[in-house]
């Protein structure tokens, strides 16, 4: 392995960690702070405001409930004007209106109702206008300015935007399509189709555009005296007043958008800083820990935080320990499987050697069968250890079936009582029915036959091996037990190491590879169960064999 320079200088400390991890950030422009994530953050917080803001723009419906409420009042001014120039300027012997009188009370109430209105007569002459007054050089039009913040209003650039909204609104298909106000410089009665139509006794409402985007709302009211249509009162008003109120609302719109768009973007800045930048760091950790020689680096420490932040570093950091361990446990078992393999290899070395050298025949078969058991050790050994190296593998992506621990027992015991030779223990089985668990089959057969086995070898003649199954809850307990010399005492969890051979004086060395145990615990411990050794005890205190418990969670 190359020698990095923070192996000359010794192991990293945690902080030296986390400022790679910050000096890897910036250098990739990955601050956190406009990563992906963040920017998808805040454009979903935006959407909410953003569908506000959109009220702005869109108060069409509002602007018709003002508009035909202006309306309505100016129908009523009408009546009113109608009504007063029916029953005061009316010329008792004509039956006509009087011009001169008719025009003073135009002005009149128009002045009272802050609206322009012209009287027609019935040829179509103008008779009335309340913007025009009499004057010793003729006529003076008089024109109504509107105050000085509205003035300001209409000149600023939000209302000018707004205005210029209104009248896209009213292009796209579906908007209000307003005709176009005109005035001659001298009126008549045929320049205005609701005035021709009051002339014939309806009653006229209508909306006009102006061609700075405003509207012009009219009421043409027809002025009758015994049904005989004497002229039409016409009145008109601008939408200065409808447009300052929108205008008023939409600022009161923006304004909240401002404040909400303001508290939107740093909640989500925060946000992004409580997410994105502990997964960001959390990724490069994991990329400085793949990439790196020391052991001692670590997946930062978010283990205060309660929420799936917190459970990601834990998450990752107890995975980064479980890959050491496992690398730990590679090397162990590398080193084991050598030093086990060159056992027999040296004894057939040498057998090889001596029989070249010696010439009596009794002799080299001798040779010859410690050379044929060292062969038999030897393929135990390479067989055991092929499957053993494939356990991990094969319970991580083996799916797992319901296994009736129940039936298996029984079918392993009638097979061993149907086989055992003369003078080899009884097998006895006391289990309760349909003990389920999950797993594989083969592997919890594998178990329970290395534990049987085992039994066997220590058990002496004629003696029994009792196994026993029962749920415990939410488990379920199985336990193997013998009446044979038991257990050294001390080496209860010892012997489920792997190549750790403790067998009988009557057995013949190298017939067991001492890797039986070791898978039997590694096959229970990958089902989350637990299996155990203890020595039965005589009443006497005694040591009366062996027992093996193994615990299974139930299906």
């Amino acid at each position: 392995m190359e020698k990095t320079d923070s192996d000359s200088a010794g192991t990293p400390d945690h902080a030296s960690i986390h400022d790679h991890v910050r000096e890897h950030i910036h250098s990739h422009g990955l601050s956190g702070r406009f990563s992906r994530i963040t920017l998808r953050i805040l454009a979903v917080n935006l959407l909410a405001p953003a569908i506000l803001v959109a009220g702005i723009f869109y108060l069409d419906e509002y602007r018709r409930n003002l508009i035909s409420t202006e309306l309505s009042g100016l129908r009523t001014h009408a009546e009113i004007f109608a009504v007063a120039l029916g029953e005061s300027a009316v010329s008792p012997m004509s039956q006509v209106l009087v011009p001169e009188l008719s025009s003073q009370i135009v002005r009149r109430l128009a002045f009272t109702a802050e609206t322009r209105a012209r009287l027609f007569m019935p040829n179509g002459r103008l008779a009335a206008d309340s913007r025009k007054l009499l004057e010793p050089g003729g006529q003076v039009q008089r024109e109504d300015l509107p105050p000085p913040v509205t003035e300001e209003e209409k000149a600023s650039f939000l209302s000018g935007a707004f205005r210029a909204i209104d009248r896209l609104y009213n292009w796209l298909p579906g908007g209000d399509d307003y005709t176009l106000y005109k005035e001659n410089i001298q009126q008549k009665a045929s320049d205005y189709p609701e005035v021709m139509a009051a002339m014939q006794g309806e009653v006229w409402v209508a909306r006009r555009s102006m061609p700075d985007g405003s509207l012009v709302l009219t009421v043409a009211m027809p002025i009758t005296r015994y049904k005989q249509t004497l002229g039409v009162i016409f009145l008109s008003k601008g939408s200065g007043e409808i447009d300052a109120a929108l205008y008023e609302v939409r600022l009161d719109i923006l304004k909240v958008f401002i404040v909400a768009l303001v508290i939107t973007v740093a909640l989500s800045f925060y946000l992004a800083g409580t997410i994105a930048r502990p997964i960001r760091s959390l990724a490069l950790a994991a990329e400085y820990i793949r990439k790196g020689h020391h052991r001692q680096h670590k997946i930062p420490d978010f283990g205060e935080r309660s929420d799936e932040i917190g459970e990601l570093a834990r998450a990752l950091s107890d995975m980064t320990e479980a890959l050491w361990t496992r690398m730990d446990a590679i090397e162990r078992f590398a080193a084991d499987v050598s030093h086990e393999i060159k056992n027999p290899l040296t004894s057939i070395k040498s057998a090889v050697e001596t029989a070249v050298r010696i010439k009596d025949v009794s002799q080299q078969k001798k040779l010859m069968a410690i050379i044929q058991d060292d062969v038999e050790r030897l393929d135990r050994l390479i067989t055991d250890i092929s499957d053993a190296s494939r356990l991990d593998a094969e319970l991580s992506r083996a799916e797992t079936v319901k296994v009736n621990v129940s039936s298996l027992l029984e079918t392993l015991v009638n097979i061993h009582d149907a086989t055992k030779h003369e003078g080899e223990p009884l097998a006895v089985l006391e289990a309760e029915e349909n003990l389920i668990t999950e797993g594989m089959e083969d592997r919890l057969v594998q178990v329970f036959r290395n534990l049987l086995a085992n039994a066997i070898t220590f058990s002496p003649k004629g003696g029994t091996i009792k196994i026993t199954a029962a749920s415990d809850g939410d488990d379920i307990i199985i336990t193997v037990s013998d009446n044979g010399p038991g257990i050294t005492p001390g080496k209860e969890a010892a012997i489920f190491d792997r190549f750790y051979t403790e067998r009988p004086l009557a057995e013949k060395f190298g017939t067991h590879s001492g890797l039986g145990l070791a898978i039997s615990k590694q096959i229970i411990d990958a089902y989350g169960g637990q299996i155990t050794a203890e020595n039965a005890l005589s009443e006497a205190g005694e040591i009366a064999g062996a027992r093996f418990i193994v615990r299974l969670e139930a299906a």
